[in-house]
């Protein structure tokens, strides 16, 4: 057996052989520039002068910038460009992916007396975002996927139940036909949280096309995204319109935007979740670039998994679509806690990335039991909590979180180990990643080819 780096060996995956490439480049200056009203001239000058080598690889933050230009809106072409690539009717750019909850979550009718179920992984902007609608969010359980368990899902229904909220995340997707299935069997409006995975598809089509409403967080944290951004995307034109309500200062989105309203309900009051133009001609070009991300990820997520041996103390997470899973992590569970940590430390010392919570973590707000904000049930004012609404007690409503409501995530999340993967690995990167992988593991477990399988 080859020795372990950790014991002395040599190193799997001594250093990176492909050339890391700035995720903010020229495109997204010259956009910038182009804002501001420079000549053409002027800007063969800018691309004559900078190229992406001179970028750092750092994130840039556009979204404190101010644009003195409003005539050269690019918000359109945002928009056009968002409808086209997700292949849907409405998009509606704004300032966060929470914005694009908030505004989705009332177009779907969440308020005083209602709940939204969300799955017990996943950031707590989605469970938050039902909160701030005076809705009251309740917690599902996970599967191996790490994603909403549609079996747990129809168990929590209750009569109060208005809208469900899956979350596609770290690149992959939810197991979307059954939820929906139960969904529409409830009559429950379908909220797909897609900040983490922008350009996974689910049977051939992209997440947030699937669902009443799809919520994305284009943004610097983000596979895409410059500063700060998001972005709601719908076929319904009722929920289109509702959610511009909200997030347009309560009709500054209609084309006369002060008239009376023309229909019952149009015109209620909303806030400003805009996104600033700086930020639109940014992503704009991000969103354009998202084929190219999604692809590569995918690439070397699939070389890797396709090399990787199957041992009986390993079960790697569950792959809900194959051909659409992103894939800019890999994930498994070892058998014990304590078989991770060695794991990740031998892993560590081959040059991979690797990282496991493991019990004594402290608190993640991606976690149901740790999102304090909500669980805690804090109002934001006296006599202003959805949790004690009379209208929601009215109707038998009684929420408590603890841990332990969802077993499933509580053991799934602390043991996963996850590594990180890089989109502009080469193939001998890769390559070198999967030998890591089967070394460390054969190291530490029993082969086995009946053993869980990497790829479905």
């Amino acid at each position: 057996m080859e020795k372990l780096a950790i014991d002395g060996g040599t190193k799997a995956f001594p250093g990176m052989k492909g050339k890391n490439q700035p995720k903010i480049g020229m495109e997204e200056f010259i956009s910038i520039a182009e804002r501001f009203g420079f000549s053409s001239a002027a800007l063969q000058r800018i691309s004559a002068a900078v190229s992406d080598d001179d970028l750092t690889h750092g994130e840039v933050n556009f979204a404190r910038y101010y644009c003195p230009f409003p005539e050269l809106v690019k918000g359109p072409k945002y928009e056009a460009l968002a409808r086209e690539k997700f292949g849907v009717k409405f998009a509606l750019p704004v300032s966060s992916g929470t914005g694009a909850l908030h505004a989705a979550f009332i177009a779907a009718g969440v308020g005083p007396g209602t709940e939204v179920i969300v799955p017990a992984v996943g950031f707590m902007a989605t469970s938050a975002a039902v909160v701030m609608c005076g809705g009251v969010p309740v917690f599902a359980d996970v599967d191996e996927s790490l994603h909403l368990d549609p079996k747990a899902f129809e168990k929590r229904i209750t009569p109060r139940t208005v809208a469900v909220a899956p979350t596609h995340h770290w690149g992959g997707v939810a197991d979307m036909d059954p939820i929906l299935a139960v969904a529409r069997k409830h009559h429950l409006k379908v909220i797909e949280d897609c900040a983490q995975s922008p350009g996974g598809k689910y049977q051939g089509r992209y997440v947030g096309s699937l669902g009443d409403i799809g919520c994305f967080s284009i943004s610097c944290y983000k596979i895409i995204g410059g500063g700060e951004g998001g972005l709601l995307t719908t076929n319904d034109e009722r929920l289109y319109e509702r959610a511009c309500q909200l997030a347009e200062c309560g009709g500054l989105w209609r084309q006369d935007r002060f008239a009376p309203p023309r229909y019952e309900g149009e015109l209620f009051v909303g806030t400003n979740y805009r996104l600033s133009e700086l930020e639109s001609s940014v992503d704009l070009i991000q969103l354009q670039k998202l084929d190219g991300v999604v692809q590569r990820h995918h690439d070397v997520w699939l070389r890797i998994s396709k090399q990787l041996k199957t041992f009986k103390e390993i079960v790697p997470q569950k792959i809900n679509d194959l051909a659409g899973h992103i894939g800019y992590m890999l994930r498994f569970f070892p058998a014990t806690v304590q078989l991770g940590e060695k794991i990740v430390a031998a892993l560590k010392a081959e040059g991979v990335g690797a990282g496991m919570r493991g019990p004594k973590a402290g608190p993640d707000w991606h976690q149901y039991a740790d999102m304090f904000p909500v669980i805690l049930k804090t109002p934001t004012a006296a006599d202003a909590s959805p949790f004690t609404d009379p209208r929601y007690l009215a109707k038998g409503g009684q929420v408590e979180y603890k841990n332990g409501d969802c077993p499933v995530a509580d053991d799934l999340y602390n043991r996963a180990i996850a590594v990180g993967l890089n989109q502009w690995y080469s193939p001998e990167d890769a390559d070198a990643v999967a030998a890591a992988l089967n070394k460390v593991l054969a190291a530490y477990c029993t082969a086995d080819a009946k053993a869980a399988r990497w790829l479905p």
